[in-house]
């Protein structure tokens, strides 16, 4: 369970998996930079995020989704889109 709140680097990642389907939380941002792994894992400790599947092409890429704990820290945040 989450102990913290988001910070802004990784509200904004989270904010990416709201309304995407299964809570798919991207690779990229909207500007095609790729996402922090550091931000991505720090998400993951904080349970707001999840590993949803392994790419067999790019192993160290993290592909996850939003946590329920994910969804209900931008709720508390009061975070739109």
């Amino acid at each position: 369970m989450a102990r913290n709140n988001p910070t802004k680097a990784q509200l904004n990642y989270l904010k990416l998996g709201r309304l995407q389907a299964g809570g798919k939380l991207p690779l990229f941002d909207k500007n095609g930079q790729q996402i922090n792994s550091a931000t991505i894992r720090s998400c993951i400790k904080q349970g707001w995020a999840q590993p949803w599947f392994k790419n067999p092409i790019k192993k160290d890429w993290l592909v996850c989704k939003l946590t329920d704990d994910g969804r209900r820290a931008l709720e508390v945040l009061n975070v739109n889109k």
